[in-house]
């Protein structure tokens, strides 16, 4: 048992980094499932790898507490953006997810999207280089630009490996939202998507876990939370100072050693 608590640990150290980066939690946690196999039923597995991303969200909402509660007029309006962006996800996630999941959930679409994407980040990034961003405070981003974003976020909801923070900050980033703002309206975003992901994986499982399994998603959820505060922040200092053209080249790499290493071992 100690053993598979280490192979949680390290799931939670893995979706704690990679779900707040823009690099695709896809992509690292295919290749991590690749090497560290958790001996738990295949149900369990699809549940835990979704509801460890509970404890990455509450890191947000610890980090971002006062701007999350709706006390003023300014939050409950940045509540509705956010609800607004999060409607063509949750609309036909809800009814396509499985579809979704049977066509695009492989090895080629996840490389494919993570250079794609890469390739992306780094022509915006070069095109915006001395522009100028029109939105230099969520308070500024107009319900359009919320739902174009939103839109965004389908497109990492349908194509596993595009990340969805990703797809979020690109589409900010493309409609001249500033990287700070991109980046914490993303964040912000991922509250709901995520409590909903969660909660639907939940009630299919149907809440009866064994003592073992509670143990295991238990330290996953912690370490995934303490490691998403550490990622998030740096990230937010990081984009500071730095633009998001090494995680576009990131993304290429791992989208090429994905692609290489999973069609070396089919090949063989």
């Amino acid at each position: 048992m100690e053993m598979e608590i280490i192979k949680a640990i390290i799931l939670g150290i893995v979706e704690g980094i990679t779900e707040w980066l823009p690099i695709s939690s896809t992509g690292h946690m295919i290749l991590v499932d690749e090497f560290i196999k958790m001996d738990v039923s295949p149900e369990f597995m699809e549940m835990f790898l979704v509801v460890i991303q509970l404890g990455a969200i509450m890191a947000v909402v610890v980090i971002y507490w006062k701007r999350l509660i709706p006390t003023n007029r300014a939050t409950w309006i940045m509540w509705l953006k956010i609800i607004v962006a999060c409607l063509p996800a949750a609309i036909i996630g809800l009814l396509f997810d499985d579809v979704f999941n049977a066509l695009f959930y492989n090895y080629q679409t996840v490389a494919i999207m993570l250079i794609l994407v890469g390739v992306l980040f780094i022509i915006i990034e070069n095109k915006n280089k001395h522009a100028i961003p029109k939105v230099e405070s969520i308070d500024d981003l107009t319900y359009k630009q919320a739902l174009i974003i939103g839109i965004f976020q389908l497109v990492a909801a349908i194509f596993p490996g595009t990340s969805r923070s990703g797809a979020t900050i690109m589409g900010g980033l493309m409609i001249g939202v500033s990287r700070t703002v991109a980046a914490e309206f993303t964040f912000f975003l991922a509250i709901p998507v995520m409590f909903g992901a969660s909660l639907l994986k939940l009630v299919k499982f149907g809440f009866h876990f064994t003592s073992d399994e509670s143990l295991l998603l238990i330290n996953g959820l912690i370490v995934a939370f303490l490691v998403s505060i550490v990622a998030i922040k740096f990230l937010m200092s990081y984009i500071k100072k730095h633009d998001f053209k090494v995680f576009g080249w990131y993304r290429i790499i791992l989208g090429v050693i994905v692609l290489g290493y999973f069609g070396f071992k089919t090949f063989l």
